[in-house]
């Protein structure tokens, strides 16, 4: 139930402005070289399924629910080629696939994040931003996350952050129908039988998320 409510709270554009910093696993927190990555879990993967892209830090993380599973580093787009910022589900994914902007370069486990040409996909990774926009991948690495992933699989990609955001639709929140979200193993609490006048919560527990505000 949880992992429904946090999926669909990700593929909204409301967000309450509560950052959720997750405690990385020690592994995660060793270095990753220009072209290399790191598996810290090999499955099954439960989901929901989804990827935080720092071009600062040139890394992604991919998170499997509230476990971190995977460390890349990536080249993302050089001076002049910046590579935007901001949430982009999967939109199309071809294992083999061709630029059809620059020169007809290869671009395997293409994964299409918008209709004007910016994707993940394997290729050169230097460390450092060299690519006309996309997001370059390790080749192993996106080989392996492009039989993990669906069209619809949520890309955040930030200027600096790798940490998730958890996400909640106004609507649902407002809605008094509707159950907090809780990763605490207690009843779900419904709006309804709160104070009409407070503002809508988000119980999440410290033992999985350190937690700070974030101004927008």
């Amino acid at each position: 139930m949880v992992k429904k409510l946090l999926m669909r709270a990700f593929l909204t554009w409301m967000l309450l402005p509560l950052l959720c910093v997750i405690a990385l696993p020690v592994a995660a927190q060793e270095p990753v070289a220009p072209g290399g990555y790191r598996w810290l879990e090999e499955g099954p993967f439960v989901g929901p399924l989804y990827l935080v892209i720092s071009i600062e830090r040139q890394m992604a993380h991919v998170y499997d629910g509230d476990r971190l599973v995977g460390v890349a580093s990536v080249s993302t787009g050089m001076k002049g080629h910046r590579t935007p910022t901001g949430e982009f589900p999967v939109l199309q994914k071809r294992e083999w696939h061709r630029s059809n902007i620059y020169s007809n370069a290869p671009m395997p486990y293409m994964q299409r994040l918008t209709w004007d040409g910016i994707a993940l996909h394997a290729g050169h990774n230097p460390g450092y931003p060299a690519s006309h926009g996309c997001i370059r991948l390790p080749h192993a690495f996106a080989r392996k996350l492009f039989g993990m992933t669906q069209v619809g699989t949520l890309v955040s990609v930030t200027s600096d952050r790798l940490s998730p955001v958890l996400m909640v639709d106004a609507l649902v929140a407002g809605d008094p129908g509707s159950a907090v979200v809780t990763f605490a193993p207690q009843a779900p609490v419904l709006l309804a039988q709160r104070d009409e006048t407070a503002a809508p919560v988000l119980e999440v527990d410290p033992g999985i998320f350190r937690l700070r505000l974030m101004r927008r």
